[in-house]
């Protein structure tokens, strides 16, 4: 599963620690967006009714190695916080896309803009900054309509014709979606697309409504979002398993 968010939002969090000596402190301001290829960068954004203009300073793009994109953008202004600090924020975040707070499966396709903050001449360091930008990170995460994704492929059925309605109705009941029927070979071709989580044991089963006749081939297609009652039930799952580690 994937983990993503389907609408804007801003948070901040300071993170401050105080012992002998030196001490911790960072602050980061920030907004969340989805994120789709070729988005244009934002000019300015809207907080509390107010329009506020938007001076990008630099941008990073991440292509995730577990698919997707992360895009970040410093849009700080009147040096609240230094340039030097930004790795350690983009840092904080990644840490955040590795383990999403609906099921600790990997995010993507996010937008981050980092554009206000604080810092400290002795106590900010590079691990406050991180820290700040974890928590802030995550709130922003919960409140931005965070969905599950789940891998969807494309399926295609070799069934002899009198096996079709059984298979047909076999698929649905697997949360395929049929895309087409087509004949070929004398054999009727069926092609679907369907999440991987539901094509666990079709081979058996695609052998037993057949007698073994049939034939299928996969392919992987997308993420796409699962259902209200399935994500619901992910979650829930997730939690026990949290729940128990605990114990």
């Amino acid at each position: 599963y994937r983990e993503t968010i389907t609408k804007k939002a801003r948070a901040d969090y300071r993170h401050k620690k105080q012992s002998g000596g030196a001490g911790q402190f960072g602050e980061v301001h920030l907004i969340v967006e989805p994120y789709a290829e070729g988005m244009p960068d934002p000019t300015s954004f809207t907080f509390n009714g107010q329009e506020f203009k938007m001076n990008i300073k630099s941008r990073e793009e991440v292509s995730l190695e577990w698919g997707g994109k992360l895009v970040f953008l410093n849009s700080v202004v009147g040096g609240a916080i230094d340039a030097r600090f930004m790795p350690a924020i983009l840092k904080g975040i990644m840490d955040c896309m590795e383990h999403g707070p609906l099921t600790g499966s990997y995010a993507r396709d996010v937008r981050v803009i980092v554009y206000d903050g604080k810092m400290h001449p002795v106590d900010s360091n590079e691990l406050s900054f991180m820290l700040a930008a974890r928590r802030a990170f995550s709130d922003a995460f919960k409140q931005a309509g965070p969905k599950i994704l789940e891998p969807i492929y494309d399926l295609e059925v070799y069934v002899p014709a009198d096996y079709m309605g059984d298979v047909m109705s076999d698929l649905q009941g697997r949360r395929a979606l049929i895309m087409g029927m087509d004949s070929e070979a004398g054999y009727q071709k069926l092609s679907a697309k369907i999440p991987l989580k539901e094509l666990a044991n079709y081979s058996i089963s695609l052998s037993s409504l057949t007698g073994g006749r049939a034939s299928f081939t996969t392919k992987f297609a997308s993420y796409e979002l699962v259902p209200t009652d399935i994500q619901s039930k992910l979650i829930a799952e997730h939690e026990a398993e949290l729940a128990k580690e605990a114990e």
